[in-house]
């Protein structure tokens, strides 16, 4: 893979990653447990590391690293917050919220990590980051099931 195409990807990446550590942040502030507001928290700061050390190899590669998160993100917390002061702040909601968005993200580094030709730096750095990922699309997945 080119060097700007590695860039383009990471840059996805580092996006979604923010995205999600946005959401988590929200998730925390909404939660009415202090557990699951704890435990959104963490996975907040989980995903600020990843989205930093994938910011790094943007700029180790030469790139420009995305600093934000995208603008369907945005336009999806406020619908969110809407659907929040309609219905409550409700933790079996915003659990079952946040593992859709897993599954979005989780879904965004299967396919970056498909590409074969990604240079080993590149793909450990994506890798470790998917570790985050796929810890917290696992725990949301099991909450959501066991409050199902």
């Amino acid at each position: 893979m080119s060097t700007e195409k590695t860039v383009s990807t990471l840059n996805s990446l580092i996006q979604v990653t923010l995205d999600s550590m946005k959401g988590y942040q929200d998730a925390a502030k909404d939660a009415e447990s202090t557990q699951f507001a704890t435990m959104f928290a963490e996975f907040a700061r989980d995903r600020s590391a990843a989205a930093t050390e994938l910011q790094a190899e943007v700029r180790r590669l030469g790139g420009d690293p995305e600093s934000d998160s995208s603008f369907l993100a945005a336009a999806h917390r406020t619908f969110m917050d809407l659907k929040q002061a309609i219905t409550g702040k409700d933790d079996k909601a915003i659990i079952q919220e946040v593992e859709r968005g897993e599954d979005h993200i989780k879904a965004k580094y299967e396919d970056a990590l498909g590409h074969a030709d990604l240079d080993p730096a590149s793909r450990q750095v994506v890798e470790r980051a998917f570790h985050s990922v796929r810890e917290g699309h696992d725990k949301m997945s099991q909450l959501k099931h066991s409050m199902a």
